[in-house]
């Protein structure tokens, strides 16, 4: 693909199709990623690439604690709730889901198995943890690095016909997480990315979420008219 048609065409993915994705593909498209900037070229980001066993031991460890009421463990902090036009925004884009799932909002059963979509990281056949060293965690310069290999990876992965969507409820339990992927405790787990080939016929896959209008989002300084 053109770098044009990446970034215009790339939208998150949330039905996979249960293929295996080859390892010798996930090398060429991380590869790519870790070409991504990094402050003062600290390279701050780990990852861990999950399928198989492991996985199934994270998505049923993740749903079962969560279903029971374990408080979640979330270690890259979440910050306050979104709140004014960042809220609406989220509110937007999952009613944007919810429409192409035929999901009404009073069907609670069917809102509910959708949450527990995303804490099985979305069924995908692929799973990616990014994490970081624990003694950069006071860096922030460090998420903004690894946001910026989020970035590279599912970009690089869409250029190759796979889908990706970056999630945080597929590691809410991190106990589990740290312990199906053999993470050591001296690294802090940042992020999800489920990964696979995207499944044509699931309906959310074919959305495609706004985004707000560059003069809304730019200024531009010291430019002749």
């Amino acid at each position: 693909m053109e770098y044009d048609e990446v970034i215009l065409g790339r939208r998150s993915i949330r039905g996979y199709k249960p293929d295996p994705v080859p390892q010798a593909l996930i090398r060429e498209i991380v590869g790519l990623a870790m070409r991504a900037p990094s402050s003062y070229n600290s390279q701050p980001w780990n990852l861990y690439v999950i399928s198989g066993r492991p996985l199934d031991l994270i998505r049923a460890g993740n749903v079962e604690r969560m279903v029971a009421g374990v408080p979640e463990s979330r270690e890259f902090r979440a910050g306050s709730p979104f709140a004014g036009r960042h809220r609406e925004r989220q509110v937007g884009v999952a009613k944007q889901l919810f429409i192409a799932m035929g999901i009404a909002r009073e069907d609670k059963e069917r809102r509910e198995d959708w949450m527990l979509r995303g804490f099985r990281q979305f069924d995908a056949p692929v799973c990616v943890i990014v994490t970081y060293d624990r003694e950069l965690a006071d860096s922030d310069d460090t998420p903004f690095d690894c946001g910026a290999l989020a970035n590279a990876l599912v970009n690089a992965a869409w250029s190759r016909g796979l889908g990706t969507v970056i999630n945080s409820q597929g590691i809410m339990q991190s106990p589990v997480v740290r312990e199906a992927a053999g993470i050591p405790d001296h690294q802090v787990i940042m992020k999800s990315i489920a990964l696979g080939w995207p499944e044509e016929t699931f309906p959310a896959n074919a959305v495609l979420s706004e985004r707000k209008p560059i003069d809304e989002a730019v200024v531009f300084v010291g430019f002749d008219e």
